[in-house]
Formats: structure tokens, C-alpha cells, sequence
């Protein structure tokens, strides 16, 4: 393991496997190294060409957090991985990680190429959108000392399960690992919640992205997940859409890998 301290001093924890050139891993909402193994399989499948960065999103796992939080801090932190990785990268965002990466292109940080994975942008009414109120309720809930409350809001409202399945969730013994990180949740909230209200994607907010992009998803995935990647391929002039045979949300490493070194050897 290794660490990089990002612009206002959190320490944020990764590791790194292979050589070659750059690739970055961005996790979704909840998701870190000691929870999600796809970026290490992923970047044990591409060593031979590649040195892939997985890393601990801050307040997750094995990172440090400092307050005030603000998306700003975020972008700092994987711009702290590049500069570690020599940069230029390509940058893979999974979920609302993809979010963050491509507002992270827009920042301007040394990115050469960007892939997003089924982000989970709502633009019409194939699902309902999220609250208008989702990251205050998200706050006021970690605020109170109710991260269970907070996960449980995420999961019924972001992710749209429903709210008996989630009850069930919460007697699981998974669940106390959800709560730990529950407070990062809001965070996430924050980079997707107008891209998850129902209306078409705002035209400018990524309009400066001017690098290759490969917006993919599973033909095996919820609908409403379909909807995202499309979205982003129909406004970036940069992007293609690939749709990967027989995946869902959770794509498996040894699918994603072989796409990803095709995508960095295109001209």
C-alpha cells in the first residue's frame, strides 16, 4: 500500500500494480479497496502494460478525511494520485464515480483518456428521480448519529430498491461495514444529484471535456442504468458507446480489462 497527501492534507491510501501506463480507478458511492476487489483484478489482468491505481476514496477505507467537505477536495485527491502515477492517465469511473472523473477532466487534471461505467444519471422518466432534498436528508441523518438512516436513504432512493428489501439489508452482517462508510455517501450525493433529477444533462457542465471517452454499459443491466452512459456518449463529441454483452452493474475484471487496453491503444 501506498499513500499520497492530497492539496488539504488528507492522507489518501492506494496501491499500485504493474507498469506502463497510467490507469486510475474511481469507485462509486460506498465502495473501496477492502470491499470491491475489481480494480486489483483488473490491474493484475493488465500489469503486462499498464500500472493501475486503485484507491481509497476519502473517509473510506484506509484514507483520512478533513472537513469541510467539498467536491473540490475530491478532484484534489485523484489529481494527488495522477501525480503520483507521472500522469497523464487514463481515469475509469464506476457508478457516480464517473461523475467525479469527468468533472475531474473539466478541472483540467492531466487526464489522456476517461472511461465511465454505467453512470447513474436519471434524465427522463424510465425511473423515478432522486429527492430534491437527498443530500440534505443524507446530511441530517449522519448529523443525528443515523448512518443506518443515511444508507438506507441511499439505497431506496439512489439506487431504487425497495424499501422491505432494504430493511433487510440492514439485519445483515454486511451492514455495519455500509454504516462505516455511510457518511460519505452525501459526498457522492453531491457530484450526481442534478444528474440524477429527471432532467436531460446540462449541456455545459462537461462541455471542456475534450479527451477521448468511452461511455459503456451492460446489456444485462437495470434499464435505468442503460440510460447514463448513453446520455454521455449522445452529448460528449468525444465519446463512443460500447455496450458490453451479458454485464451488469457490476462488471466482472476479466470482461473489463481487455476493453480497456483496446480503448488505450486506439489512435
Amino acid at each position: 500500500m501506498g499513500t499520497v497527501r492530497s492539496k488539504d492534507g488528507t492522507i489518501i491510501a492506494f496501491d499500485a500494480v504493474g507498469e506502463g501506463q497510467p490507469l486510475v480507478m474511481v469507485d462509486g458511492a460506498t465502495s473501496h479497496r477492502a470491499v470491491n476487489p475489481l480494480g486489483a483484478e483488473v490491474g493484475e489482468l493488465l500489469r503486462d502494460g499498464f500500472r493501475t491505481y486503485t484507491y481509497d476514496r476519502r473517509g473510506r477505507g484506509q484514507s483520512t478525511d478533513t472537513a469541510p467537505y467539498a467536491t473540490e477536495r475530491e478532484i484534489e485527491d485523484l489529481a494527488a494520485i495522477i501525480a503520483d502515477a507521472g500522469g497523464p492517465a487514463i481515469v475509469c469511473g464506476f457508478s457516480s464515480g464517473a461523475a467525479l472523473a469527468l468533472d475531474a477532466a473539466v478541472a483540467g487534471l492531466p487526464i489522456s483518456r476517461l472511461v465511465v461505467w454505467e453512470p447513474p444519471f436519471i434524465i427522463d422518466d424510465t425511473r423515478p428521480p432522486l429527492p430534491p432534498d437527498y443530500v440534505e436528508r443524507l446530511d441530517e441523518a449522519i448529523a443525528q448519529g443515523r448512518p443506518g438512516d443515511a444508507a438506507a436513504l441511499f439505497f431506496t432512493a439512489a439506487v431504487g430498491m425497495p424499501a422491505e428489501v432494504v430493511d433487510g439489508f440492514r439485519q445483515s452482517p454486511f451492514w455495519a461495514a455500509v454504516e462505516e462508510v455511510a457518511h460519505t455517501i452525501a459526498y457522492d450525493g453531491r457530484f450526481v444529484a442534478s444528474a440524477m433529477a429527471g432532467n436531460p444533462l446540462d449541456e455545459d457542465r462537461w462541455a471542456a471535456v475534450d479527451v477521448p471517452v468511452l461511455a459503456m454499459h451492460g446489456d444485462g443491466t437495470d434499464p435505468s442504468l442503460m440510460v447514463g452512459a448513453r446520455a454521455v456518449a449522445e452529448l460528449l463529441p468525444t465519446a463512443t458507446l460500447q455496450v458490453v454483452k451479458g454485464e451488469r452493474h457490476g462488471v466482472a475484471a476479466d470482461v473489463l480489462a481487455p476493453v480497456l487496453r483496446r480503448f488505450a491503444e486506439t489512435g
